[in-house]
């Protein structure tokens, strides 16, 4: 029987927790160390979800062997300070380890931090097949230490920070050297490792994300919404409480959460009695009075609006009709999807790989909606390969999915659904009264 691994709290860096750097004399010594150390760079950012309109970063956090770890707020220097052009300029001499790194990436850009080397330990654990890929679970298994994650959801954008925030932050990064390299070691073994260096490759080609087409469509609740009178109200209140949300700096559902947003839309409330008479089965809250005067505004803007000028109940983006109606309205494309599906599942188990790893599921979802010209005609595994690339997948991807993609759009019928004997659905059909 294996021995059972014993799990450490690591409550502090070794070297303790530094002090803040929020002067230019502190940075540049910084920067003299980092640059005396060795090795890849790790790396965290600590931003303010939920507290702040911006996602920009109020703590950075590097370590490097023989380098210190370094505490950085960013504040004092903003975006663009020639002392990140020179930190970004020594980290690029090297690889920098983040984990989750598309979550952090964004505000590191923001600042001139651009990583041209990276491994991301989080998408790492994900390829090697680790049933837990947080950095907590991951630090757990592989190094035999526990963190506390108290601290996770803080509003990072207060000032001072305090000492128990800075430890937390500082513990992210005082082992994700060592784990990158246990990491390393993992792939390495398993023949993933091209795998994962391709994927930390395409991240880091990635272009910015392009701006949401109504991101007001995006409001939690909308599928209680069955008018287009009421998705003018939600649009109406969703651009007001954005405007003000960026101008003050503060998340918007701190203004005006969604679920208010629909309640308000569904009640048509024009008035502050109408007003509080909706919101008071939500726990109405004094934040949301602050701005009475606009929310009320908006939404007689939006009662005023002619028919003609009320939003479509569906948008005409690039979107795929819901996979529920696949069945029933569109056969002919959910036969091949349903085989697509069963046999990626096949895949990523012989992988030992999340299923959303081994191939997008919009990717699977596109091909077999629209299949590429001749791929239903004969096994056009060829045809497939092109389509998926040129939707973004990866060529280690594409090699393990396509030729089963590609015999999955030659199918007429569903992968046919077990029938459940008679026996054991009386047995699971609770009595009637």
């Amino acid at each position: 029987m294996s021995e059972e691994l014993v799990v450490v709290p690591l409550l502090e860096p070794a070297q303790g927790t530094p002090p803040v750097i929020n002067t230019e004399s502190a940075f540049e010594e910084a920067l003299a160390q980092l640059a005396l150390g060795h090795g890849p760079f790790a790396v965290d950012a600590e931003r303010a979800s939920g507290f702040r309109y911006s996602a920009r970063a109020y703590l950075i956090q590097i370590k490097r062997n023989n380098g210190g770890l370094h505490l950085i707020d960013p504040i004092p220097f903003g975006p663009g300070h020639q002392l990140f052009a020179r930190l970004n300029t020594l980290m690029n001499i090297d690889e920098v380890i983040l984990h989750a790194s598309t979550q952090d990436l964004p505000c590191l850009r923001e600042l001139g931090i651009n990583p041209i080397r990276l491994f991301d330990t989080e998408l790492a654990g994900r390829i090697a097949g680790l049933p837990r890929v947080g950095l907590g679970p991951l630090l757990e298994t592989l190094m035999g230490v526990s963190l506390a994650k108290e601290h996770s959801a803080a509003d990072w954008s207060a000032r001072p920070l305090p000492q128990e925030w800075l430890t937390y932050a500082a513990l992210d990064v005082e082992l994700l050297v060592e784990l990158r390299d246990r990491m390393y070691e993992i792939l390495e073994a398993s023949k993933k490792l091209s795998w994962a260096l391709e994927e930390f490759a395409s991240i880091l080609m990635a272009p910015p994300n392009p701006p949401r087409v109504d991101p007001w469509r995006r409001t939690s609740g909308m599928h209680k919404v069955k008018r287009r009178d009421q998705l003018a109200i939600i649009k109406e209140l969703w651009v007001a409480r954005d405007q003000i949300a960026a101008q003050q700096d503060i998340a918007p559902g701190k203004l005006l959460n969604d679920s208010a947003i629909v309640e308000l839309a569904m009640a048509a409330a024009v008035t502050k009695k109408e007003f509080e008479k909706a919101l008071r089965p939500l726990g109405l809250r004094a934040r949301w009075l602050e701005n009475l005067p606009l929310w009320l505004s908006s939404v007689s803007a939006a009662v005023a609006l002619p028919e003609d000028q009320w939003p479509a109940m569906r948008t005409n983006a690039d979107t795929l009709p819901p996979i529920k109606l696949w069945r029933d309205k569109f056969p002919e494309k959910y036969a091949p999807l349903s085989h697509a599906r069963a046999a990626i599942e096949v895949i990523a188990q012989e992988n030992e790989i999340p299923v959303e790893n081994l191939m997008t599921p919009e990717h699977v979802r596109r091909i077999c909606w629209k299949p590429p010209t001749g791929a239903t005609e004969v096994l056009s595994v060829a045809a497939v390969e092109q389509a998926l690339a040129e939707l973004g997948a990866r060529q280690w991807q594409i090699a393990l999915v396509a030729p089963a993609l590609a015999a999955a759009l030659l199918e007429k019928e569903p992968v046919p659904v077990p029938e459940v004997p008679a026996a054991e659905v009386m047995e699971t059909t609770p009595d009637q009264p």
